[in-house]
């Protein structure tokens, strides 16, 4: 029994990827060493590589705390930190590859309602307008209005009211996450996805090949095929140092005959309904959408569907021959999902954070559950607070990663200075990403607060306004504060100063975790 655990350790694929890292590591350095008796040429030249890595990272439009974390190691490892740059220091993919996602993006528009709406918001006020005018030009979002919605303060209670959307599923399930793990909620689904395939609904499943590198067997997709359920995996994991590894698939989105549809903080796996517990209570959350809203995020998976196949998508013949009754309730309300690709120099999940915070007049709540924001964030935070706005945030506090959390302790201090007011979730961790705002706006989707999700991953959220679903996230918000611990200044400062230093240290690098 032993050695079949041992065996089934050492054939694991991360295992695998991980010796073939190092080997690589080993190889680059063997060879450095085998021209030994050249050391000065060698050094010369990754040094002048070095200077023009610090060069062009200077010049590039990036956030400023993402330029020093690498400037910083560059100049103190010339030898190295240019090619190590050179290697995993971008935030995008081929000039081939960036060409085939703007052909999809304009595929994307052309399907999209081509209307501007923002407009329609005029009686909430031009802030209102404003941010959904930015969605519409920049992230080319529409705005819908017809949409019924319906906000899920737990995964728990979110998951019976999936099953039951997919079981009503006529013509297609699209499912595209960035975690699918064995256990009862796969399962549960599974179970259904086949049941629709003998039924003879269109059933597609996209997931991130890292998300999924220590929950599901390498190749899992023709299993999925042999099934009748059409897969892609979203960029293949290769165990080489390269930029590819920095762009994963963080979206969770389900779409049911492009008029539901559901996105949020949850995966597909047991923990994210607490049917497993690994990190103490977990606290995530997801929205329902019931009517036009729905087919921006249809769009949005068959954008995916077209990078990750190759196969050209005739997105009409996905349009919904008609709405449920409930979207009829939601006319009047304002809907506009929206997604965040790292590949077009536009941050659209960190703008539409900063909009909110600059928007406030009375309240920003913010779950989240990693902070590592950049200076802007940072700034915009600080600011709102300093101007009387009250800002709450929520974070873990079981850590799911020991390190991350450490970074996000060490972002508290100048927010709590600034009198923002810092809630920490005790009975575990917090995985949900969630505003309200002056009972007007809110935002629900997969966009965390750190530099991965704003700036590398592949994202999606849902922008409300004047929507009665504003209130059920304010309230989610405060019913959480109550089973949190708030955190004082002191206590973020209490600590040794081996400690503190370590939070310095992992402050200036967090742009590279």
């Amino acid at each position: 029994m032993n050695i079949k655990k041992f065996l089934s350790f050492v054939t694991h694929r991360t295992v695998l990827v991980a010796l073939l890292l190092l080997l690589q590591v080993g190889l680059f350095a063997a060879a450095i060493l085998r021209f030994s008796e050249y050391f000065l040429y060698v050094y010369l030249i990754c040094v002048v590589i070095s200077l023009f890595a610090v060069l062009h990272i200077v010049n590039k439009k990036s956030d400023p705390g993402y330029k020093i974390a690498w400037i910083v190691p560059i100049l103190l490892v010339p030898m190295f930190g240019g090619l190590f740059y050179l290697l995993c220091g971008g935030n995008g993919l081929s000039q081939q590859v960036r060409k085939k996602m703007e052909g999809m993006d304009r595929h994307m528009v052309a399907a999209l309602d081509p209307d501007k709406k923002a407009e329609s918001l005029a009686a909430f006020g031009r802030d209102a307008v404003n941010q959904s005018r930015y969605l519409e030009e920049y992230a080319h979002c529409p705005l819908y209005t017809n949409t019924w919605t319906r906000y899920f303060p737990l995964g728990d209670e979110a998951f019976e009211p999936l099953l039951e959307e997919l079981r009503g599923a006529k013509r297609y399930i699209f499912l595209e996450y960035f975690i699918i793990d064995f256990g009862q909620v796969w399962d549960s689904v599974l179970e259904i996805l086949e049941e629709k395939v003998r039924q003879g609904v269109d059933v597609r499943v996209i997931y991130d090949d890292v998300g999924c590198l220590y929950t599901l067997p390498k190749g899992y997709e023709r299993e999925l095929e042999a099934r009748g359920i059409h897969c892609q995996v979203f960029n293949r994991f290769v165990p080489v140092l390269s930029v590819r590894l920095n762009n994963r698939d963080h979206r969770k989105i389900c779409v049911i005959d492009g008029h539901t549809a559901f996105t949020g903080g949850m995966n597909l796996a047991d923990e994210y309904v607490n049917r497993r517990l690994k990190y103490g209570h977990w606290k995530d959350n997801a929205i329902l959408l019931k009517g036009e809203a729905a087919w921006a995020m249809t769009v949005m998976f068959l954008t995916m569907w077209e990078y990750t196949s190759g196969k050209r998508e005739d997105y009409n013949s996905y349009r919904p021959t008609a709405l449920p009754l409930k979207a009829g309730q939601g006319a009047g309300r304002w809907v506009q999902p929206y997604t965040d690709s790292p590949l077009d120099g536009e941050p659209v999940g960190e703008t539409v954070y900063l909009n909110l915070i600059a928007k406030a007049k009375s309240y920003v709540y913010i779950m989240t559950p990693y902070l590592i924001i950049s200076d802007s964030v940072n700034t915009a935070l600080c600011s709102a607070a300093k101007s009387g706005v009250d800002v709450r945030l929520i974070t873990p506090h079981v850590p799911d990663k020991k390190t991350i959390f450490e970074m996000t302790r060490a972002h508290y201090s100048p927010l709590l200075e600034a009198g923002v007011r810092i809630f920490e979730y005790t009975p575990g961790f917090v995985h949900a990403k969630c505003f309200a705002v002056d009972d007007l706006y809110a935002t629900v989707g997969t966009v965390n607060m750190d530099y991965r999700s704003m700036f590398l991953h592949f994202e999606n959220g849902v922008w409300l306004c004047g929507d009665p679903t504003v209130l059920d996230v304010k309230g989610d918000f405060l019913d959480t504060q109550e089973k949190s611990e708030e955190i004082t200044l002191e206590d973020a400062e209490n600590h040794s100063f081996l400690r503190l230093l370590l939070r310095s240290v992992l402050r200036m690098f967090a742009p590279l975790m």
